[in-house]
């Protein structure tokens, strides 16, 4: 699940796989605002087959929270 986050969250961001790491957050990557952040959970929503609701959205600020958020869905 790790890789395919990172594959999407890549695509989104338009920056390579191996520039997302368990560290990344808003801070990190020039893109990352507030419309690329929708982008970034309707694509998770499409990949993962999951919906958010509005806290989790808010929440989702960094790769571990995301990933955290994921899981929670997933199981």
């Amino acid at each position: 699940m790790e890789e395919k986050l990172k594959e999407v969250m890549a695509s989104v961001f338009e920056v390579s796989p191996e520039e997302i790491s368990h560290q990344t957050s808003s801070d990190d990557l020039e893109k990352w605002d507030s419309l690329h952040h929708m982008n970034l959970i309707a694509a998770l929503e499409e990949e993962f087959e999951v919906e958010f609701d509005e806290d989790e959205i808010l929440d989702m600020i960094n790769f571990k929270l995301i990933l955290l958020t994921l899981s929670e869905k997933l199981n």
